[in-house]
């Protein structure tokens, strides 16, 4: 059985950046189970995913385009320390959420704080960044109609 669309499949892998960093893996874990051909992967790896079989292994570099988008500037801002009345200490590597321009609820990350401004950045945490994935299909099956309908795997 080959993975397309509306597929379970469950993988083992280790996400690096260009350095070579460790930026995530299942190494150790059970395998990361999902269902194909609905975004639940970033699209470049679901791509690379499409007809591959049980058992076979490869190494893929994902664009920052296919992965978590292009570092935009724009969402990176100073705003006042005030800004963040209710929290008791802000400090760099901090996470809140946020409602985004569109209205969607946005992961905001605090990146400096200089004096009275806090420096954060609404970009994912991994925009802007080439993705190196090393990949092994563990096990493929056919999506029951109830995944399908919910999106995700039961």
């Amino acid at each position: 059985m080959n993975i397309s669309n509306h597929s379970v499949v469950s993988i083992h892998y280790t996400l690096t950046n260009n350095d070579g960093e460790v930026l995530d893996s299942s190494e150790g874990q059970a395998p990361l189970t999902y269902l194909h051909g609905v975004g639940n992967l970033i699209s470049g790896l679901e791509s690379e995913l499409l007809g591959k079989a049980v058992g076979d292994e490869f190494e893929v570099s994902i664009a920052p385009a296919d992965g978590y988008g292009e570092l935009n500037e724009q969402l990176i801002q100073s705003v006042p320390l005030s800004a963040f009345e209710g929290v008791d200490k802000v400090e760099p590597g901090m996470q809140f959420r946020a409602a985004g321009p569109d209205g969607s609820e946005q992961l905001i990350t605090v990146t400096a704080i200089d004096g009275d401004m806090v420096t954060i950045n609404g970009n994912h945490p991994l925009a802007g960044v080439t993705l190196n994935f090393k990949v092994e299909i563990t096990a493929i099956r056919d999506a029951t109609e109830e995944e399908i309908e919910h999106g995700h795997v039961h």
